[in-house]
C-alpha cells in the first residue's frame, strides 16, 4: 500500500513537471532561436567580408524532461521544473561546428561581444582538453527574451568545436554508449591518443589555411595598381 502511494506521488510529481515544462518551454525555444539567428547573421557577415563561412553547420536541442530529472538527481538538487530552471544552464543548447580552430574563437568572440548577450561561464576544453581527449569550447550565455509577463534573461549553452573535434566526440560517445560506459582502460587510452592525433591534424589544417590566406593577400592588387 505504501509502495502504491509512493508511486502515485511520483507519478503526480512527474505530471506536474511535464505541465511546468510545457509552460516554460517557449522561453527556452525563443532564447535558442535568438542565439541561432545571431550566429547565422554573424556567419553571413563574415562570408561577405572574408569570402568564406566560419560556421560549417549548427545543431540545437532542448533537454528532455527525463534528462533534466536525471541530472537534477545526479547533482542532488530538488527534482522539479523550478529547480531545473534555477540550477541547470544547459536546458537549451546549440552546437556550432566550425572549419578551423581559429574560427571557434572568432565565432565565440563575435557572439559574446554583442550588447544583449551576457557571458555567464566559459570552459575551454580545446586549450585544456578533458582527460579522455574531449575538445570543445563551452559557453553559457544569457539573452533577453520578451514574453507577455515581461523581459527575462534565459541561459543557453553554446558548444563550439571543429569538424574534426565533432567527429571524435560523436564517435567516442556512441562507442561508450554501446559499451554501456564499461570501456576497457586500453581502449580509453587509444581513444585519448586518437583525440590527440585529431588535434594535431586540426593544427596542420589551420597552418595550411593561414599560409594560403597569406599567399592570397600577397597576390591581391594594391591600391596603387588602380591609380592612373
Amino acid at each position: 500500500m505504501a509502495d502504491e502511494k509512493q508511486m502515485h506521488r511520483m507519478s503526480a510529481e512527474f505530471q506536474r513537471m511535464v505541465d511546468d515544462f510545457f509552460a516554460i518551454q517557449c522561453r527556452y525555444s525563443a532564447a535558442m532561436r535568438e542565439i541561432q539567428t545571431k550566429l547565422e547573421i554573424l556567419d553571413d557577415e563574415f562570408q561577405m567580408r572574408h569570402r568564406r563561412n566560419p560556421i560549417h553547420h549548427m545543431q540545437s536541442r532542448l533537454k528532455s524532461i527525463q534528462s533534466m530529472m536525471e541530472k537534477l538527481q545526479r547533482k542532488q538538487f530538488a527534482v522539479s521544473m523550478e529547480s531545473a530552471v534555477e540550477n541547470l544552464y544547459d536546458i537549451a543548447g546549440i552546437r556550432v561546428i566550425c572549419s578551423y580552430v581559429q574560427d571557434v574563437y572568432t565565432v565565440a568572440e563575435l557572439l559574446t561581444s554583442q550588447d544583449d548577450v551576457k557571458l555567464v561561464h566559459k570552459r575551454d576544453y580545446i586549450r585544456h582538453p578533458k582527460p579522455n581527449g574531449y575538445r570543445s569550447l563551452h559557453l553559457i550565455v544569457e539573452i533577453p527574451v520578451f514574453l507577455q509577463e515581461g523581459r527575462i534573461m534565459v541561459p543557453v549553452e553554446v558548444q563550439i568545436r571543429t569538424i574534426a573535434m565533432d567527429f571524435w566526440a560523436s564517435l567516442e560517445h556512441s562507442l561508450r554508449y554501446k559499451a554501456d560506459g564499461a570501456v576497457p582502460e586500453e581502449i580509453c587510452s587509444e581513444l585519448q591518443q586518437v583525440g590527440e592525433d585529431i588535434a594535431a591534424l586540426d593544427e596542420k589544417m589551420q597552418a595550411i589555411h593561414d599560409r594560403i590566406d597569406a599567399a592570397v593577400a600577397r597576390n591581391l592588387p594594391k591600391e596603387k595598381d588602380f591609380l592612373p
